[in-house]
């Protein structure tokens, strides 16, 4: 019987060679992003890509509606500061709104990168920018400067308690805070900073409080 070959040397070889190839790395990646929509005010549902990071929680639409209908929905002439800012998204919602001043402090620098980017783009002249550590931000504010400050620390760091303190120093008596954390926190714990809360929601694992500034 003869012999009959399945496949040539040069196929074999080159299968051979299509086995021991290395493959190539695929292009590298920017981050991923994906969207915030702004939901009140002359930039209402403008859009702005940010990126996504670890622990980055933007807060979601339906909580910045409920903040914004218990502060009203005019912020004409009010001084703000967006301190954790992270995607600036309350910040720009304050702005947004008819606030006089805002501004956002951020310690990372992508972030704020991307801050001063959506800022440029809305036209945003009345919003500051500011890389820096929030808390040590927030101590160098005069006494009674700010009229609402928008708290937002990372959820796993040790920074409620001094941005509390630092908050309740820049605000006046009856000037606002809004407080993002994963507890609700107590009259009692509030009371030691002179704060009370006038406002509480709970929206998945973020508790949000409105708190007023009352000695």
């Amino acid at each position: 019987m003869p012999f009959t070959r399945t496949s040539s040397p040069k196929a074999s070889g080159a299968a051979r060679h299509a086995a021991g190839k290395k493959p190539q790395n695929p292009a590298p990646k920017g981050p991923s992003s994906h969207e915030i929509r702004i939901i009140g005010g002359q930039w209402r549902r403008t859009r702005l890509k940010v990126i996504d990071k670890p622990g980055l929680r933007p807060t979601p639409d339906r909580v910045r509606e409920t903040l914004f209908n218990w502060l009203g929905q005019d912020l004409s002439g009010w001084r703000c500061v967006d301190a954790f800012s992270g995607t600036g998204v309350l910040g720009l919602e304050a702005a947004s709104r008819g606030a006089a001043s805002v501004l956002m402090v951020e310690q990372d620098a992508v972030l704020v990168r991307d801050l001063q980017d959506n800022v440029a783009r809305l036209k945003a002249s009345m919003v500051t920018v500011q890389r820096g550590d929030a808390v040590s931000a927030l101590s160098r504010l005069p006494a009674a400067s700010v009229d609402l400050v928008f708290l937002d620390p990372p959820f796993d760091g040790p920074w409620f308690e001094p941005a509390l303190k630092a908050t309740a120093h820049a605000v006046p008596v009856g000037g606002w805070i809004y407080l993002e954390a994963p507890v609700q926190w107590s009259v009692e714990s509030l009371a030691a900073f002179g704060l009370q809360c006038e406002r509480h929601l709970k929206a998945g694992a973020v508790h949000a409080h409105l708190l007023q500034r009352t000695a």
